[in-house]
């Protein structure tokens, strides 16, 4: 059974995720200086699945993903080939730490499905001040010029649309992959949407690649993607899917941090406003502090997930 309460190796696998997808940001910033939007979706892709394949097929996790293998292409499309392009599409254009604190609206969009859906609850009162809050965060460091002197609205709707994507993959799961392993749906995921993506990658990338782009991308495949997989599960088994996703709160410190300080992205006053209004928009969105947060729909993770046979794709981020 999770822990009630936090652990030492909860808070340890805690701040992993905090960090490890709060870089996550930087590091596609860094990469789309060499390689085309595709070419990173497809290295990332395909890559953290040969990391993750030897871990599936010790747990026999695929063979119970390829039977429902419609389902499985549908939360990959959803959950990393739409999004992954679109985000590295958009840091083209716009810094990494306003991405990291766009992509947390996650929670404002899974409740206006939620509504959508007609269930009960979706919108109690605090929810609907979680969501004018959010949504008015978001206006406020849109407009404010954290996205640089001339604001690419195209590139913030991009990040806007993943945080819808990312909403919408876990209904997926949670309606048509409810027992299937975590470990199977993600590695078989992972390596078909980074087949597809290799003809477009390869179209697409004209020059060498520096080697600061290299080593970013190789960070984002292996430790931002594969092995974040495998520690976000421990993470859910250890502390219960409910509070697991709380890391999700801290990715845009490290992601607008990170930014900031190393690659001199701009930290305007409009953010410094809007940041925390977005941050506790989302979180009353979410349903409130720990112990009712739940930023994922409560049927997407079992009671007692196995990080890496029986438990079920959650939130990603990033």
């Amino acid at each position: 059974m999770p822990s009630s309460r936090f652990t030492a190796r909860g808070w340890v696998l805690f701040a992993i995720m905090s960090v490890v997808w709060g870089v996550t940001y930087l590091l596609i910033r860094e990469s789309v200086h060499s390689f085309s939007p595709p070419a990173v979706v497809a290295i990332r892709t395909l890559g953290a699945a040969l990391v993750l394949l030897p871990f599936a097929l010790k747990q026999d996790a695929l063979r119970p993903a390829l039977r429902k293998w419609r389902w499985v292409l549908a939360f990959g499309l959803v959950e990393m080939a739409g999004p992954f392009l679109l985000l590295a599409h958009a840091e083209q254009s716009i810094p990494s730490g306003l991405t990291g604190l766009l992509v947390a609206t996650v929670p404002l969009f899974a409740t206006l499905i939620g509504l959508a859906r007609g269930e009960r609850g979706a919108l109690r009162p605090m929810r609907a001040i979680g969501l004018a809050l959010g949504f008015a965060g978001v206006a406020i460091v849109a407009l404010s010029g954290a996205a640089g002197p001339e604001p690419n609205a195209f590139a913030i709707g991009e990040v806007l649309l993943v945080a819808v994507l990312y909403a919408t993959a876990p209904f997926i799961v949670a309606r048509h992959l409810p027992d299937v392993p975590s470990l199977g749906v993600i590695t078989l995921s992972l390596g078909v949407i980074g087949i597809a993506y290799v003809p477009a990658a390869i179209l697409t990338t004209h020059e060498p690649p520096t080697g600061r782009s290299i080593a970013a991308i190789a960070l984002l495949t292996v430790v931002c993607t594969a092995l974040a997989f495998i520690a976000f599960f421990a993470l859910i088994a250890e502390v219960g899917p409910v509070r697991a996703p709380l890391f999700t709160y801290v990715n845009p410190v490290v992601a607008v941090a990170l930014g900031v300080l190393l690659v001199g992205e701009p930290l305007t006053v409009g953010l410094l406003i809007g940041f925390p209004v977005v941050l506790l928009g989302c979180l009353l969105a979410a349903g409130g502090l720990p112990g009712r947060v739940k930023a994922v729909p409560d049927a997407v993770v079992s009671e007692e997930p196995d990080p890496l046979v029986g438990g079920r794709p959650a939130q990603r981020r990033g």
